[in-house]
């Protein structure tokens, strides 16, 4: 039974796009941490519908668990098997509002009727939202993460989709992209709201912690990670302009942390740069404990993308007290400092192989505490509960 004091807290339902599942811990984990930040002053559930083609007896899969406070409902749903692509896409759009319909129901079952209701990720789960708010006068507001928005990337399409997404935007009672850069996206493809506010993600400071190395190591480790998409990520570009460090230089060696849809092509890369193990080490995903021991030990990490909103893993580095050496894209520039790491132009080889030399040879001018107290000042899961608190407080007083 959940105490008095719980119960009369206002009850905050998350309907996140992404989010850790059964098959793969890593999504969303940033709304997760969203979440955790707020559960000390709200009683906080989320739902969560995802597809899987692997369901077989049934169409929907429900799973629940209750972890630091939040009460999760994750509900799978069997992916149609309709050969005619068009008719698929009807039913497993149908699936899934009606996973999210079960999902509520379950929610007010065992949770309570929430009083607000906290979208991650537009656009179907926006109208999931407005659409509950046109019955039961429950207010919604919406964090945005996607990098769809940006210049460039022309993925957020469709008739349809633009015009559903800006009355779901504009019907929101507030909207809190994760950087300025991506509030303006958004607001430049016609995406209005009198009240934006820029909510950046959580760093668990607690974890990702500056701490003191012995050098006894002959060469200087650098760190990427990433998801291992070369479309974005750029790998492919750090390869090359490290086969050229490697020609001028032997004091250094880079980790390259994570999986993804290019990760062997780019190992095969590596190893034919004659890279591979001498000068660069591969090590797969890691989480956690190792992820931060690896953080820890970096002298910088380093990140070539096209495009990004803000990395996590760049305000991670910062929280052990690491700089951070990157593309000047997306919201990025808002955060990275010269006294917290270094900016390139985005596809410049030559200012990355300058940038890395720069930062091999110039340790002493980035201070990890310094850096280190700009992530607790600014992406600590205090600093962000209480400004999500204040916007939830600010909605529910006004209704």
């Amino acid at each position: 039974m959940a105490s008095t004091e719980q119960s009369s807290r206002p009850k905050v339902l998350f309907l996140p796009r992404w989010y850790p599942n059964r098959f793969d811990p890593m999504p969303g984990l940033f709304i997760r941490r969203h979440a955790l930040s707020v559960s000390g002053f709200f009683k906080v559930a989320v739902l969560y519908v995802h597809l899987d083609s692997e369901i077989q007896a049934s169409k929907y899969e429900i799973d629940l668990s209750e972890e630091h406070d939040i009460f999760e409902v994750k509900i799978y749903y069997q992916a149609s098997k309709v050969p005619v692509r068009i008719i698929a896409s009807f039913l497993n759009l149908l699936r899934f509002f009606i996973a999210n319909a079960k999902g509520f129901k379950i929610i007010r079952k065992e949770f309570g009727t929430p009083d607000l209701l906290h979208v991650n990720v537009l656009t179907r789960l926006g109208f999931v939202a407005l659409i509950y708010r046109l019955f039961t006068g429950v207010p919604y507001v919406i964090t945005e993460h996607w990098t769809r928005y940006l210049p460039g990337m022309n993925t957020f399409n469709g008739w349809f989709r633009r015009k559903l997404s800006k009355i779901v935007v504009g019907k929101a009672s507030a909207v809190m992209p994760v950087t300025l850069n991506l509030q303006l996206a958004m607001q430049q493809h016609g995406l209005h709201n009198p009240k934006y506010k820029v909510i950046p993600n959580v760093v668990d400071t607690g974890l990702f912690v500056p701490k003191d190395f012995p050098v006894t190591q002959p060469k200087k480790m650098f760190l990427h990670v990433s998801c291992f998409d070369d479309n974005q990520k750029n790998i492919s570009g750090i390869l090359r302009v490290l086969k050229s460090l490697s020609e001028k230089r032997q004091d250094w060696i880079c980790t390259m942390v994570g999986e993804g849809i290019h990760f062997n092509q780019l190992v095969g890369y590596a190893d034919q740069l004659k890279l591979k193990d001498s000068f660069v080490v591969f090590t797969g995903l890691k989480e956690n404990k190792e992820l931060v021991d690896l953080m820890q030990r970096a002298c910088f990490q380093v990140m070539f993308s096209r495009y990004e909103n803000l990395p996590v893993v760049i305000t991670e580095s910062f929280a052990c007290g690491v700089p951070f050496l990157s593309t000047n894209v997306g919201g990025i520039a808002e955060h990275i400092h010269e006294n917290l790491g270094l900016l390139i132009k985005s596809e410049d080889e030559d200012a990355l192989l300058s940038g890395i030399e720069f930062m091999l040879d110039n340790p002493a001018k980035f201070d990890k505490g310094t850096i280190h107290q700009y992530a607790v000042d600014h992406f600590s899961n205090e600093i962000i509960g209480e400004q999500i608190r204040e916007v939830y407080e600010h909605v529910l007083k006004s209704m």
